[in-house]
């Protein structure tokens, strides 16, 4: 989720309450957003360092491969690895507004950039607490049949099993891999959705399609501003997705790419600038929803709050 809280929160609920707030509505998010995480991961591990055209393409466009992965492991399929996103939303979001939070608190945001600056600082901190849980989500989201399998299979049997055989094989150092390609993830896509989503806001409201606090105008915005933070923040999502599921040796070195810069380098002399776009459709699906879903569900659970008379003399 690159969710940002826009401007300070609402009053009335404490920075603590809100925290946990946040982290909440990030997963209420997730569960609505996940089976784009299932088909994103499959479409960015297809054809892996190959050139285009020359493999067996089972996932074709969001919706084919939705299809796809229903027909090889049934509806629940597209459910996969939701307990370990719901693990990363709830950290890293909690963690994200955390330190929004006391960026607000120590004054960055007057400064001009400040905010961006401030949302992109928050939000690659939350990423690397949360890495864990997203190594161990798009290890079991790319997990399937053979026969529509991409990428390596790790083959884990659940997700205590996953974060078990991870420590057990590679110790701590192990459960952080591929850190280096989910923290400018992050930290680019949370930047491009602050500078965009309160500007792409006014412009819709400013058109009058929508009345100024109406939740379609809210929607509309996070789909403009989604176009611009899709088109910075795939590439990135692509290596971290490969740096992520790549196979490694007895050492925990990566058997594929050496780290974040080569990732990116033998992806774009192998398979084509394009192969840095790969489930780019995916994640513009996903990012408008998720930001408006969790913006909306922090929106209504804060009215919930605020709505409790204070406890006790």
């Amino acid at each position: 989720g690159e969710t940002h809280p826009q401007g300070s929160p609402a009053g009335g609920v404490p920075p603590a309450a809100d925290l946990v707030l946040g982290a909440a509505a990030g997963c209420m998010a997730c569960v609505l957003t996940n089976p784009l995480e299932v088909v994103k991961t499959r479409l960015q591990l297809q054809g892996e360092l190959r050139a285009p055209g020359t493999y067996p393409r089972p996932y074709r466009g969001v919706l084919r491969a939705a299809g796809a992965v229903c027909r090889a492991d049934g509806l629940r399929g597209l459910q996969k690895g939701l307990a370990a996103g719901l693990l990363y939303q709830g950290l890293m979001n909690g963690v994200r507004f955390y330190c929004y939070s006391c960026a607000l608190a120590a004054g960055w945001t007057g400064w001009p950039g400040g905010t961006v600056v401030a949302g992109a600082v928050a939000g690659a901190v939350g990423a690397f607490v949360g890495s864990p849980a997203y190594l161990v989500k798009t290890h079991l989201q790319a997990q399937t049949l053979a026969a529509v399998a991409v990428g390596h299979q790790h083959n884990h049997e659940s997700i205590s099993g996953a974060f078990e055989s991870i420590y057990r094989q590679h110790g701590v150092a192990g459960l952080w891999r591929g850190v280096s390609g989910a923290v400018p993830r992050v930290a680019v896509g949370s930047a491009a959705q602050l500078a965009t989503f309160a500007s792409a806001k006014d412009w819709v409201c400013e058109h009058q399609w929508f009345g100024e606090g109406s939740w379609a105008a809210v929607l509309a915005g996070g789909m403009v501003s989604g176009v611009a933070v899709a088109v910075t923040m795939t590439p990135f999502d692509v290596v971290s997705t490969r740096l992520y599921n790549q196979p490694v040796d007895a050492d925990g070195a990566g058997k594929l790419y050496r780290g974040f810069w080569d990732c990116f380098v033998q992806i774009s002399s192998k398979e084509g600038l394009l192969g840095l776009y790969k489930g780019i459709g995916a994640v513009y699906l996903r990012l408008g929803p998720h930001t408006v879903l969790s913006l909306f569900f922090w929106d209504e659970l804060r009215k919930m709050v605020q709505q409790q008379p204070p406890p006790g003399p």
